[in-house]
């Protein structure tokens, strides 16, 4: 006897709709999986079986055909073994087709007939919503996702056994209940910039990064305060709304770091992967093409400490998502396009010793070893990295002083109304920052007066800026004409966002 179930399957974030199909045939028993499915979808016949037995049904001491559809498609994962065990009870006659027809059924099964959470959920049940589908059942510890998927009725239910009798009409259940997004407040008082003693340039760039969502680079000797400086964005960070944690929430569920308790992210992304990290750790890939950290950082801060001790190949494969927001993940078996709109945050010393061009130290290192340091950030990386920030050493009168400087809550109320002007300049763009303007977008909303034109220039000619270099500092001059109110980019709001780029040529040997 044939029976058919609905499950579905995930390609990148975007979910697609599996037919799962079994037959039963009278020959030797056996269980065969065809339809193009991974080393996990071909061990499921073990899971299943043993699930259906120590669930108290019967399996079918024949043979199991079962075909994953579209066949042509490569499937991976365990999310099919709850829909093959239904196919299968259907296929044997304990179990009415017509009670699941209505219903996708996801989720991995244990050996004793529990439902295991599996991955990618939040993007699966997405997926099914705006593709029409109406019901779904689901394992119970993927319940905090489900939480924030409206318009489609989820069960999530604990076992095969609770499954079927739910299907049978045996057990009333009510949909999983649906929450409204709230605001969280992101302000961590370990992390208050109010802490840092000094580097007052430091902290004002840091703030023109943060407004409008721009890439960043602290350069200065160790123990200078850039690793405390880079946490400290945390607290300063604008609040996320409900479509930009939806997008984070669907690559943490899909890469398996989301916390499924809650089913949301509730601050925005800070990764900061060790120097060591792979080409592929960064990017994503692997076997089954899943995200890197760069689109773990999506929406949120990717940090990079101690930047030139990145492999110069690690390094380059920012560039294209720098410039894309995005990143194409091409594997043999499939090429997977990853969202990647981060700000990036780096930090390095300027030489090997870290007292290259410090105003209280010397510097030990010799100009063939300084060169080759500072030789793996090259220019195309640097050019897409809007503010290039010195941080010196501290004073010892700034380190002892019990003067405390303006806290990260009253940064974070302008960083607010300067995303709240950018929010509504943008509206209909599907973009949130000045970073991610466009070029078109950049000449409408950057215009410029005599005066600054006159900066401009001058700038442009005397630092031998490239043209990418241009846009990023008008870009820059508009958030920091936002922060101050100003409707026009005024000539010192030029003359601000210049002097972040003039560290740009001083580290060039």
């Amino acid at each position: 006897m044939l029976s058919k179930a609905k499950s579905f399957a995930l390609n990148g974030l975007d979910g697609y709709a599996v037919t799962v199909e079994v037959d039963l045939h009278h020959a030797l028993p056996g269980f065969v999986i065809v339809g193009l499915g991974d080393t996990a979808v071909k061990e499921s016949h073990e899971r299943v079986r043993s699930a259906i037995k120590n669930s108290c049904f019967k399996y079918p001491m024949i043979k199991v055909v079962a075909n994953l559809a579209p066949a042509d498609v490569k499937k991976e994962g365990t999310n099919f073994d709850l829909a093959l065990a239904v196919a299968i009870l259907s296929a044997s006659e304990q179990l009415d087709f017509k009670t699941f027809q209505d219903y996708v059924l996801l989720g991995e099964l244990s050996l004793d007939g529990s439902l295991q959470a599996i991955n990618g959920m939040l993007p699966l049940l997405i997926s099914m919503q705006q593709q029409g589908f109406k019901k779904a059942v689901i394992p119970k510890g993927n319940e905090g996702e489900a939480q924030y998927v409206h318009g489609i009725e989820i069960y999530a239910l604990e076992n095969l056994r609770d499954v079927v009798s739910f299907l049978k009409k045996e057990k009333e259940l009510t949909p999983v209940p649906h929450k409204d997004w709230e605001g969280i407040n992101n302000v961590e008082n370990n992390n208050d910039i109010k802490y840092i003693k000094g580097q007052y340039v430091a902290k004002r760039a840091m703030e023109i990064a943060v407004a409008g969502g721009h890439n960043i680079l602290l350069i200065g000797p160790p123990g200078a305060g850039k690793t405390m400086l880079a946490k400290a964005t945390l607290s300063i960070l604008p609040d996320l709304d409900f479509e930009e944690a939806l997008e984070v929430a669907k690559i943490h569920s899909v890469a398996g770091v989301l916390n499924r308790s809650d089913g949301i992210l509730k601050s925005r992304p800070f990764r900061s992967p060790h120097h060591t990290a792979t080409r592929i750790a960064l990017t994503g890939g692997g076997t089954h093409a899943k995200p890197g950290e760069i689109s773990l950082a999506h929406n949120g801060v990717l940090f990079l400490d101690e930047l030139p001790e990145y492999s110069r190949q690690t390094l380059e494969t920012l560039r294209q998502p720098l410039e894309d927001k995005v990143i194409t993940v091409a594997r043999a078996s499939r090429t997977v396009t990853y969202p990647a709109n981060f700000m990036l945050i780096a930090s390095m010393n300027p030489c090997p010793c870290g007292n290259y061009g410090s105003a209280t130290k010397e510097c030990t290192c010799s100009a063939a070893s300084i060169q080759n340091y500072l030789g793996k950030l090259s220019g195309p990386l640097m050019d897409r990295i809007d503010l290039h920030v010195e941080v010196d050493s501290v004073s010892y009168d700034d380190l002892v002083s019990d003067e405390l400087s303006e806290s990260s809550a009253c940064v974070k109320e302008r960083i607010n109304k300067a995303r709240e002007v950018q929010k509504e300049r943008f509206n209909g763009c599907k973009i949130y920052n000045n970073a991610q303007m466009s070029a078109q977008q950049t000449k409408d909303y950057c215009q410029l007066d005599e005066q600054g034109e006159k900066l401009m220039r001058d700038a442009f000619s005397k630092l031998q800026l490239s043209a990418r270099a241009r846009d990023r500092i008008l870009k820059v001059a508009r958030t920091i004409a936002d922060l101050a109110g100003s409707k026009n980019i005024l000539a010192r709001h030029v003359a601000e966002a210049i002097q972040y780029r003039s560290l740009d040529r001083k580290y060039r040997i």
